[in-house]
């Protein structure tokens, strides 16, 4: 059997691989899920015991939300593990949409003890299925499928539409009906994914349907025994924290996370290039490659506050009234995804656009561009946040600029960040790069609820100095990376002709 046959030779009308299909609404409805409820979180946690709330400080929910955020991206790790050495990709997309549908059912549950118990049971169900899910994507093409880049962006679309619906139902149930009507309807959407895979799951015709790399059945027995202890550990944990014999301090343990997962990075990153027997331009493609960590992190620092700060500013500050009618506060984070939409067919034609002319900017300069005009989103806060510390209610459109920008942002970098890993990464460690690389989500989502604790709603005179901070941080970081990525650039252009090298050597052999 033929690569191209394997990949999933039945198309549908679009074609592309019938999969596509499959995953295209599975990972819709997850999306609308986790989006929906993501929206909630800071805003329930803040809001007091007549509303309905937590009434938890800002600054613990933030650090809360951070490390809820931080988690979902660092389970990853482990959930694409398991997918690969024990379940196969199949089963770990269909067993974490159940574990996640269960988290938001507990989450629905009106019980304030129950509220985090519901939080840790979807960060591992969204690790299982996130990650593993995306892969399957790669799947169903040949590595050489042409059609390869335009499935990736109808699932990508598939992920923004999931987020939209989310924001808008969800958000409006919470204002309208509860917060818990709101995180039960996000329990219905993964029902609803969950339904939708199991009756499409015919049309994946076997990608991974089986672990790609399995375990023996002793080491298999051993990693079940591990992963049951951990499991163990994490509801010990979990219970003694919520009857208060565990006193846990979210802003200090989210602090301490920070340092924890940047050290992971940087010994993990560091034992590659030192460790990993390297040639010369596999070292300075790996120094390229830094550099877009670096920006990375930085980037989602600032975007995350998206969820946090920025979303009780449009709360507490932003005037929401359109003639009688009030728009809910969560309705303000599909903006993101909405503006995704719109300009992503943009972005798609301005990357080949520059391809092709004489300046072709390289990947370290795109990412350093991103962060810079993200960072700009906040000098518009900064104004936005001086207007309403005059005590004046903020008109809409600075969060509309403000997610405009950062939307800009995340199209200049994120896609070009994950596409470089996979240029920039030495072939044998290509894999574990990905996964170091994701380590750069959970730095950037946990120091943002750190930062975002600054936000206090009692003295709105401090509102101005957050936003001025974060975009001195991103700007001034952001003008550093442009002017190393002057210098990295013609490392990155040796990484892709020695990558080109690899793979005609690979062609010749082959024929």
């Amino acid at each position: 059997m033929n690569d191209a046959t394997h990949h999933g030779s039945s198309t549908d009308t679009l074609g592309h691989p019938r999969g596509l299909v499959t995953l295209f609404f599975t990972e819709m409805w997850e999306r609308m899920s986790y989006y929906g409820m993501r929206a909630l979180l800071v805003l329930f946690m803040t809001a007091n015991l007549q509303d309905g709330g937590l009434a938890i400080t800002v600054a613990s929910a933030t650090a809360i939300y951070g490390l809820y955020t931080g988690a979902v991206y660092f389970m990853g790790l482990p959930g694409g593990w398991i997918a690969d050495r024990l379940l196969g990709g199949q089963r770990a997309v269909w067993y974490g949409g159940i574990i996640i549908m269960i988290g938001h059912i507990v989450l629905a549950i009106p019980s304030d003890q129950t509220f985090f118990i519901g939080l840790v049971i979807v960060v591992l169900g969204t690790g299982l299925l996130k990650p593993n899910i995306g892969a399957m994507v790669g799947g169903l093409y040949a590595s050489n499928d042409e059609r390869r880049d335009s499935g990736f962006a109808i699932y990508y679309m598939g992920i923004n539409i999931g987020s939209v619906l989310g924001n808008i139902v969800c958000g409006y149930l919470a204002v309208n009906q509860g917060w818990h009507w709101a995180f039960g309807a996000a329990a219905i959407g993964m029902g609803v994914g969950l339904i939708q895979y199991r009756l499409t799951s015919y049309k994946l015709e076997g990608v991974s349907a089986l672990p790609a790399d399995p375990l023996s059945a002793k080491s298999r027995q051993t990693s079940w025994f591990v992963i049951g202890a951990a499991l163990v550990a994490i509801a010990a944990v979990t219970g003694l924290a919520l009857s208060g014999q565990l006193i846990i301090n979210p802003q200090v343990v989210a602090e301490y996370t920070a340092f924890i997962i940047t050290g992971v990075f940087l010994l993990y990153f560091g034992y590659i290039y030192f460790l990993g027997k390297l040639n010369s331009t596999e070292k300075k493609s790996m120094l390229a490659l830094l550099l877009i960590c670096f920006a990375s992190a930085f980037f989602w620092s600032g975007f995350e506050q998206a969820g946090s700060s920025m979303n009780l500013f449009a709360r507490d500050y932003t005037d929401r009234m359109i003639g009688s009618f009030e728009v809910p506060t969560a309705w303000f984070q599909s903006l993101n995804s909405f503006f995704i939409i719109l300009l992503s067919p943009f972005f798609a034609a301005l990357w080949i656009s520059l391809g092709r002319s004489v300046w072709d900017p390289s990947s370290g300069f795109k990412c350093a561009v991103g962060l810079l005009i993200m960072g700009s989103g906040f000098v518009a806060m900064f104004f936005a946040a001086e207007v309403a510390a005059r005590g004046l209610t903020v008109a809409p459109y600075w969060l509309i600029l403000t997610y405009f920008l950062h939307t800009v942002g995340e199209l200049c970098l994120s896609p070009i960040a994950l596409s470089a890993v996979t240029k920039l990464s030495p072939r044998r460690f290509a894999g574990q790069l990905m996964g170091v690389f994701v380590l750069t989500y959970s730095i950037g989502n946990v120091i943002a609820g750190v930062m975002a604790g600054s936000y206090d709603p009692e003295a709105i005179e401090t509102i101005p100095a957050l936003y001025k901070q974060i975009s001195m941080i991103s700007i001034g970081a952001a003008l550093l990376f442009i002017a190393i990525s002057l210098k990295t650039k013609p490392w990155e252009k040796l990484a892709a002709n020695e990558n080109k090298d690899e793979e005609s050597q690979a062609t010749s052999q082959a024929t």
